[in-house]
């Protein structure tokens, strides 16, 4: 649930920069808002987070 949090977060952030500095509309942001509910609802759901899992567990592997 951290995890999942701490993306979405992290999702939050990139959005609203891109709305601040690169003129990303805001009926953009809802749609790609909409598209993220439609999508967690769907068959690949299970997929995409186990992707954005092991995605997360490889970069917090990594050590400087």
């Amino acid at each position: 649930m951290i995890l999942s949090m701490s993306g979405v977060v992290l999702l939050g952030i990139i959005v609203f920069l891109f709305f601040r500095k690169d003129g990303l509309k805001a009926s953009h942001a809802v749609v790609s808002a909409l598209f993220g509910f439609y999508m967690a609802s769907t068959a690949i759901a299970p997929s995409i987070m186990a992707g954005g899992e092991s995605l997360a567990s490889l970069l917090g592997g990594i050590k400087f």
